[in-house]
């Protein structure tokens, strides 16, 4: 389905391990393993399987609901069926072809469907304070498509940014310690942070370190394809 991999990336891009995970989310560790592994056995049922399912999202940041409304989709579709065994040589390789490319159109789908819940559920700027008797909700990075520019922030302490992505009107936040946004562009991913020593930064999975100089603005201009141009003001 694609909601393993969405799970074990976004759970690796905040840094902790499985055993950390499941101390913090208090799931036990086979249960988050075999979520990542969408290994749906071990829960005995759908109703446990969705409640696990929405609990290990909701840790990771994600959009529970929209993540267990995937999952109960496509576990409620039936196996697509086999070729008619009375068929003939030339008929069974049609239908055994059709359902191959039946299976890639699905793939493909359940992946962009990923990409837009943990996209979604990253730009949510609703945030709860966190509860120690509850499951912790922080923000995960996002998984970004080919073609595209993916520029993660992670607060080193409180700081204001203002972001442009491809080109739209300029968006304002302020971060809080540890908070992390994930910002992805098609073509370009506009930055300007309020000191550039206050984040840690991350371009299209690869670590650049805290950008800029103490006390001083850092601006600069992510594009697909041709890396980025630092312009620091002060």
């Amino acid at each position: 389905m694609g909601i393993g991999a969405a799970l074990r990336r976004a759970r690796e891009m905040r840094g902790v391990s499985i055993e950390e995970a499941s101390r913090d989310s208090k799931l036990p560790t086979s249960h988050l393993v075999a979520l990542e592994d969408e290994d749906f056995v071990p829960f005995g049922g759908e109703v446990f399987a969705r409640a696990t399912l929405g609990s290990y999202a909701r840790y990771l940041g994600l959009d529970a609901e929209k993540v267990v409304g995937f999952y109960s989709h496509h576990a409620d579709e039936p196996e697509p069926p086999p070729p008619p065994a009375k068929l003939g040589r030339v008929e069974q390789a049609l239908a055994a072809a059709r359902i191959r490319d039946n299976q890639r159109f699905l793939l493909v789908t359940a992946f962009l469907l990923i990409v837009v819940l943990i996209v979604f559920g990253l730009l949510s700027r609703d945030r709860v304070a966190p509860d120690p008797s509850a499951i912790p909700t922080s923000p995960a990075p996002a998984l970004a498509a080919e073609g595209t520019i993916e520029v993660v922030l992670q607060a080193l302490r409180p700081v204001d940014v203002a972001v442009s992505v491809d080109g739209q009107p300029i968006e304002r936040f302020a971060m809080q310690t540890d908070e992390t946004r994930a910002l992805i562009g098609s073509s370009s991913v506009e930055l300007t942070v309020a000191d550039g020593t206050s984040v840690r930064l991350t371009v299209d999975g690869e670590a650049r370190g805290i950008p800029g100089v103490p006390g001083q603005a850092w601006m600069s201009t992510f594009t697909v394809g041709e890396g980025a141009v630092p312009s620091p003001t002060g």
